[in-house]
């Protein structure tokens, strides 16, 4: 039985595409035939592709210690439809956060509680200066969320 992750992730730098795409080609790689994957931003996703997901993986960049304008729109646009169809979703998070990302996982925890999501794993938050290290980070959540579909762990 093959199952379904939705990457929605706003990359607006060549490094937050960095990100993402390290996240798909993770979750690709650890979900082989039996995870489908799909990514898309968070202007292009709607309540259609997350009512058809398994789980979910999010990413956003930190804007003024809060998730970006678009990922709030996502949520804006999928709430209410997804509301009563999608409860126990799991779902992770990854940030770029310029400073420490507080806001920004606690915006997203705020409306993912009111959806009923159920987080697999704890933010991942990557702090600071760009580094390198986060592509790999963002490739083992990846890896990580596929690998637990897979199993069927969640």
């Amino acid at each position: 039985m093959s199952r379904s992750l939705l990457i929605v992730a706003h990359a607006p730098s060549e490094n937050t595409k960095a990100l993402r795409h390290a996240a798909l080609a993770g979750a690709n790689d650890a979900g082989g035939a039996a995870v489908s994957v799909r990514c898309l931003g968070p202007f292009d996703a709607d309540a259609d592709a997350v009512r058809s997901c398994d789980a979910i993986l999010l990413g956003t960049t930190e804007n003024l210690g809060y998730m970006s304008g678009a990922l709030k729109d996502f949520f804006d646009r999928i709430y209410y439809p997804c509301l009563e169809e999608t409860q126990g979703l799991p779902y992770a998070l990854f940030v770029r956060a310029g400073h420490d990302g507080t806001g920004t996982c606690r915006a997203v925890e705020s409306i993912t509680t009111g959806l009923r999501w159920r987080a697999v794993q704890e933010p991942l938050v990557c702090r600071g200066a760009y580094n390198p290290n986060f592509v790999q980070q963002c490739r083992d959540l990846g890896a990580g969320m596929a690998a637990g579909l897979e199993a069927g762990i969640f």
